[in-house]
């Protein structure tokens, strides 16, 4: 609510209500990109990776994986039994995203949400697993982010496999942070408090005993009144464009206007050359080859503990479209909300706010896009890092910075409505606070890390 009642003012200010870049379009094109683009791909990936687990549970390789990891798990997870399937989802899905297999890590994300679900004593609560869960796999450690080390080399800049030491240190404290404030924060009373219980009336009885009508306090009669004085105002502002523009150089937004205007510059990934270090093709190798090497293995393994390999693949392969179809909805409530934060200029108008203070803690001002839009987008934040990279006036310093903040953190927002829409959690505690600050101790880290290392 707070983001799209914040995007619709400052769009109407700032005149972005219409048009190609505007709000209503904006939001429109992300929540068909969420149900076209994310969520129906993510249903036949789902289909692969689901059938695959169910191969591995099946197998018992899920106890295997479990007993290997368990010291360290136990200790992070100490509410959910040490043999149960949960722990090794858990284990895959980190190993993925240290990886870079967001392909994979997503729906072994999911299956270890179901898994810590079945657990969970009050169904639509995040349980303290769930927030360390999912704090660890916004942070997790990244090997190689494959990702910006394209657009590196793709832009020519020299060493561009320069940022995996800066990338996995930055992860290294990200997580540690993740690991920290969660278990601090699943403390507090703020984060304990129960949620009011509501009967939900059904069938015969919701017709034979509908809900009271409750009057409109004076304060909410109040609200009322101002967001109708709000839209006469909006309506006013789009009438008499010449006013709107007189209010913006009058409140010293004509730059942010300009600035929203502009169109930023693409740039595609080329692969790495044969002239890159040893280390780094190998590193890389691994990456590539990690998937074909799980899915061989555990069919494999299954097949010599006589597992009717293709029969339990089906059998685990149909989950995939029915958590597909469970987490569309949240999907779609979070990205439409983001569109509109975004494309109303609210985040470039909170980055000329903070320039001051940054200036002071020696923050470089040019990276605050990248720091407000990585935890909301994907494709904003690397638009944002192709229009870094592509600008001749900065640093190659600078540039190595803003890519390793790009790989060395998530987009927050997006993974909780994922995964808490996979398992219908709605009240999240205290993982979205332990996920911002994973990302703010990745984004820090990057700047020192950097500057220590590119000067």
């Amino acid at each position: 609510m707070g983001m799209i009642v914040v995007g619709v003012v400052v769009a109407a200010l700032l005149g972005q209500l219409k048009g190609e870049d505007g709000i209503v379009e904006g939001m429109f094109s992300m929540i068909k990109t969420g149900v076209v683009s994310i969520a129906i791909p993510l249903s036949a990936i789902m289909m692969l990776w689901l059938g695959i687990m169910r191969l591995a549970e099946a197998s018992g390789m899920i106890q295997v994986v479990a007993r290997l990891c368990r010291p360290v798990m136990k200790r992070l997870f100490p509410e959910v039994p040490e043999d149960h399937p949960a722990m090794s989802a858990m284990v895959m899905n980190m190993a993925a995203n240290m990886l870079g297999l967001g392909n994979a890590a997503t729906p072994l994300g999911l299956k270890a949400m179901q898994h810590l679900d079945d657990l969970n004593p009050d169904k639509g609560t995040a349980t303290n697993s769930m927030c360390t869960f999912l704090a660890i796999n916004t942070s997790s450690v990244t090997l190689i982010p494959a990702t910006a080390i394209g657009l590196l080399a793709a832009q020519g800049i020299s060493e561009p496999y320069a940022i995996v030491g800066t990338t996995i240190g930055a992860t290294i404290f990200s997580t540690a942070v993740a690991i920290l404030s969660v278990k601090l924060f699943e403390k507090m009373p703020i984060f304990n408090r129960r949620a009011p219980v509501v009967e939900e009336l059904t069938g015969a009885s919701a017709v034979s005993q509908p809900a009271a009508s409750q009057g409109i306090s004076a304060r909410g009669q109040f609200v009322l009144v101002t967001v109708v004085a709000l839209f006469i105002g909006i309506v006013f502002l789009e009438t008499f464009p010449a006013q709107r523009t007189a209010m913006q150089n009058a409140l010293g937004l004509s730059g942010v206007v300009e600035q929203l205007n502009a169109k930023p510059p693409s740039l595609e990934e080329k692969p790495s050359s044969e002239a890159d270090p040893v280390w780094q093709r190998g590193i890389s190798a691994m990456s590539v080859a990690a998937i074909p090497f799980v899915l061989v293995f555990f069919i494999v393994f299954a097949a010599l503990k006589r597992i009717p390999v293709y029969e339990e693949f089906v059998e685990g392969a149909k989950e995939g479209w029915a958590v597909a179809v469970r987490i569309m909805p949240f999907i779609v409530a979070m990205l439409a909300a983001l569109a509109i934060l975004r494309n109303s200029g609210a985040l470039l108008l909170f980055q000329n706010l903070l320039r001051p203070v940054l200036e002071v803690v020696k923050f470089p001002v040019e990276l605050v896009p990248m720091a407000l839009m990585r935890p909301l987008s994907g494709s904003g934040s690397q638009g944002v890092l192709v229009e870094i990279l592509t600008n001749e006036s900065f640093s190659d310093t600078l540039k190595y910075t803003a890519a390793t903040m790009f790989g060395s953190t998530e987009t927050t927002f997006y993974v909780l409505a994922v995964y808490f829409g996979s398992v219908a959690v709605r009240r999240t505690r205290h993982a979205l606070a332990a996920g911002l600050c994973a990302d703010a101790a990745g984004m820090i880290a990057a700047v020192v890390i950097c500057r220590a290392m590119f000067g």
